[in-house]
């Protein structure tokens, strides 16, 4: 079940750039207890992101045996604490570091960490123009995000 509380779409599909993404590499943002990452959030990346990611010790965006590597606007199930870390960076960052959200692709089991609101904050417009192109630690300010909207674990 998805966030919006129908059935979980694949976020990919056979073909796809970015295809096969997921725990189970069946397109689908969905876990089980064998997922510790509990890759959850369908999401578009940007390069701002990436680069987030990279600096944080995860690059996604790297060419390695088994994995070809992303790039903007590639489609990818994230780990849940990853697409948080994002939104509290944010913050300070800019809201170009949070990758946009799929929400009918994303697992209902993400509300356990990060709130509907904040997912629908950055929910994924096909039909809108790319988020701009912003480097890494441009000194872009102001998200929107506050950090007592942020839903923290306990």
């Amino acid at each position: 079940m998805s966030v919006l509380h129908g059935p979980l779409q694949p976020l990919t599909r056979p073909g796809d750039a970015s295809h096969p993404t997921g725990f189970f590499r069946d397109g689908y943002c969905w876990g089980s207890p064998d997922d510790p990452g509990r890759h959850y959030v369908g999401a578009v990346v940007s390069k701002a992101f990436l680069e987030f990611s990279k600096s944080r010790g995860n690059d996604l965006s790297s060419r390695r045996p088994g994995f070809r590597g992303l790039s903007e606007g590639c489609k990818w199930c994230l780990c849940v604490e990853r697409w948080k870390e994002a939104l509290v960076a944010s913050e300070t960052l800019g809201g170009h570091v949070v990758p946009r959200v799929d929400l009918a692709a994303t697992a209902l089991d993400t509300l356990r960490d990060v709130s509907i609101e904040d997912l629908e904050r950055f929910a994924h417009d096909p039909a809108s123009p790319p988020e701009p192109r912003s480097p890494f630690g441009s000194g872009s300010r102001g998200s929107g995000v506050r950090g007592d909207n942020v839903r923290r674990n306990s």
